[in-house]
């Protein structure tokens, strides 16, 4: 992430903002990621399909699942593998610091609301000097 928000940096003019958003780690989502509260029935592009998420592993910041997803018609069965890092305010302020911007502003959702353990997301507006 690093490169990244140095690249960003590098690419605005003085004075450009960043809006970035990222999950928020206290609101503990991946305790959510369980077949019974993501289990859905959905028509796709080749069918109808059931999906739904199941936690694997967290570690260290990182959050690993598997995406389960089932082809009604054909009954092909798909698991995709993922993994998320989750990084605290502290963390993704520092990171944005670290590259050259200033933190202008954090919200806990793009209306402008507050941050709170509850947040699902948190938004960093920074800006290049």
């Amino acid at each position: 992430m690093d490169a990244t928000l140095h690249a960003m940096h590098a690419a605005l003019r003085a004075g450009g903002h960043l809006a970035l958003e990222s999950r928020n780690p206290d609101d503990r989502a991946w305790e959510r990621w369980k077949r019974a509260a993501t289990y859905e029935q959905i028509d796709s592009p080749y069918g109808p399909l059931t999906c739904w998420l199941e936690l694997v592993s967290v570690e260290n910041g990182r959050v690993r699942f598997e995406g389960h997803n089932v082809f009604t018609a054909t009954g092909e069965v798909l698991v995709m593998s993922s993994e998320l890092r989750f990084r605290s305010l502290t963390e993704l302020s520092t990171s944005l610091t670290n590259a050259g911007f200033i933190v202008e502003h954090i919200y806990g959702d793009w209306r402008r609301g507050s941050v709170i353990s509850a947040s699902r997301i948190l938004v960093f507006i920074a800006r290049r000097d």
